[in-house]
């Protein structure tokens, strides 16, 4: 296990265990975090546990060409079924996201001090969050870091209170990416859910090459 320490840089990926991990430790400062996910790297602990940083491999990505809609995804845009948002809550955003019950998954990792750190990345200009809404109610929403100067967005969490709210926004944020060039959504990890919507995995070093 490498131990990070603050100002530290990160070991290469290369290092990273069979799971995807490679180091503990460290800070969550936006400038820490920026460095992680313009390396490929992204936090990932539960309450009470040190920061640990992973870069797995495979990678789940998304490339916006591959976007798969299905045809009742269709029908619901076609009604304009829900208002999409940008930036306009990224704060309820992140909290709703922190209270979603994950299977396998004892608590949220989203903790208050991820919360606090992805805020801070957000008035910088960094993170971006997504709203959908039904009648002006809250009722899903996604956020995650856009790195714009490497046309990635890196995906983090999402949450939804209506069926296929959260998918609304998530194809909503794919053909607002496509249209500034984007090359790619990370996803992180594999997903049934995102594997539905047209995500695949790919060998880290491909990944990589988009960074």
């Amino acid at each position: 296990m490498i131990i990070l320490y603050d100002k530290e840089p990160f070991p290469a990926v290369e290092k990273a265990d069979d799971q995807g991990l490679l180091a503990i430790g460290g800070k969550l400062s936006p400038e820490r975090l920026l460095e992680a996910y313009r390396s490929g790297i992204f936090p990932w602990f539960e309450e009470g546990d040190p920061v640990l940083w992973w870069s797995p491999d495979p990678r789940m990505v998304l490339f916006p060409k591959d976007l798969k809609v299905s045809k009742s995804m269709k029908q619901l845009f076609k009604k304009s079924a829900f208002k999409v948002t940008y930036n306009q809550n990224f704060g309820e955003v992140i909290n709703n996201c922190s209270q979603v019950f994950r299977k396998d998954q004892e608590d949220t990792w989203i903790t208050p001090n991820m919360i606090s750190a992805y805020m801070k990345l957000h008035e910088l200009g960094h993170a971006l969050s997504v709203e959908v809404w039904e009648e002006n109610v809250l009722v899903g929403g996604l956020y995650g870091v856009y790195l714009r100067e490497k046309q990635v967005f890196c995906g983090e969490s999402m949450f939804t209170k209506v069926s296929n709210a959260s998918k609304y926004g998530f194809i909503s944020l794919i053909e607002k990416l496509k249209a500034e060039n984007i090359k790619l959504i990370d996803c992180q990890m594999h997903t049934k859910h995102l594997e539905s919507l047209g995500a695949k995995e790919v060998a880290r070093e491909v990944f990589l090459s988009y960074l």
